[in-house]
């Protein structure tokens, strides 16, 4: 079937306002910071930018307010040649804000506050079908309101396009949400508050994939490791990989797992096996930690490339069963 765009994601649209400090502070304290940075991100924006960066005909769907960030955003999406036509304002509701702590080694903390993001609804998802079901995979991460989120991927997988779901922020997950879901991309967080079990534990990383596949009849799911890479189990192509990180100048980790999950969407879109698509991603996401910022830290697929054929990464594969859907 011929597609409008390969990809389309629906979410959030997070001006953040990034603080920089030495360590977290405690409770009640006041604690100088080393530096401040303004960044527009949003899970949906960083994923929507990630794809088009990777050469992806890239749409968004979301809601933003009638204000300054709001217009921020319009700017930098159509600098990037993603597609806004469906990106509603709010009239009263602002743009959602994110709130991240960076500390000295890039690891962060982040509090969001969705303003507009709160504000889209099935009927909105409904007003989108369009662009929804004329993507060859939809992207879809849960900072939005799960009634939307669902209507999304109920929409598109009914349509036949490949649906990936970062369940972040985790919350409470219902698993039933996996009857529209084609690829579950969790990250250590994620993958141990669906599970239970800790991905500390290297004995528990294929044990997470494999219960949370089973749980969802998933056709596939990438367990995202951050420092130690991603752990892809494909039961289609019946494979179970272990992709090891690669070595780069780490200095802001925030969007990584959005670079990640954008360049995943735009590889499987061109056709790419998980497998691959994963290797590819891996080295997206390592590139966008080099970088300060959200959306604007994501790179190039010459340079994910580059980064892919210059560290060759030694694998470990085990055979899986086939899916039986």
């Amino acid at each position: 079937m011929s597609r409008r765009y390969d990809v389309c994601v629906l979410g959030s649209f997070m001006k953040d306002l990034v603080a920089s400090a030495e360590r977290r502070p405690l409770p009640g304290e006041t604690l100088h910071g080393t530096g401040f940075a303004e960044f527009l991100g949003g899970k949906g924006v960083n994923q929507a930018i990630a794809a088009a960066r990777m050469g992806a005909r890239t749409a968004i769907v979301g809601t933003i307010g009638d204000d300054r960030y709001g217009e921020e955003f319009l700017e930098l999406l159509k600098t990037d040649g993603v597609d806004t036509e469906w990106v509603m304002r709010h009239p009263e509701l602002g743009t959602g804000v994110g709130l991240p702590l960076v500390l000295p080694d890039g690891g962060n903390s982040i509090i969001i506050v969705s303003r507009a993001n709160a504000a889209i609804t099935p009927a909105d998802i409904e007003a989108a079908g369009e662009v929804l079901t004329a993507s060859g995979v939809l992207s879809v991460q849960l900072e939005l309101p799960v009634e939307a989120s669902r209507a999304a991927l109920q929409l598109a997988s009914t349509a036949g396009v490949t649906t990936i779901l970062t369940p972040a922020p985790v919350g409470t997950v219902d698993p039933s949400l996996g009857e529209f879901v084609d690829i579950l991309v969790p990250n250590e967080v994620e993958a141990a508050a669906l599970t239970g079990l800790d991905c500390d534990d290297e004995s528990h990383v294929r044990a997470i994939a494999r219960q949370l596949a089973a749980d969802w009849d998933l056709r596939g799911c990438v367990v995202t490791l951050g420092s130690r890479g991603a752990f892809v189990l494909d039961r289609v192509a019946g494979e179970e990989i272990r992709v090891p990180a690669h070595r780069v100048a780490t200095v802001d980790t925030v969007g990584a797992g959005d670079a990640f999950c954008g360049s995943l969407a735009a590889s499987l879109a061109a056709g790419a096996g998980l497998a691959d698509a994963v290797r590819l991603a891996n080295a997206a996401g390592a590139l966008s930690t080099t970088v300060n910022g959200a959306a604007v830290s994501a790179p190039g697929r010459s340079a994910a490339e580059a980064l892919l054929d210059a560290q060759q990464v030694e694998e470990s594969p085990f055979p899986v069963g086939r899916h039986s859907s």
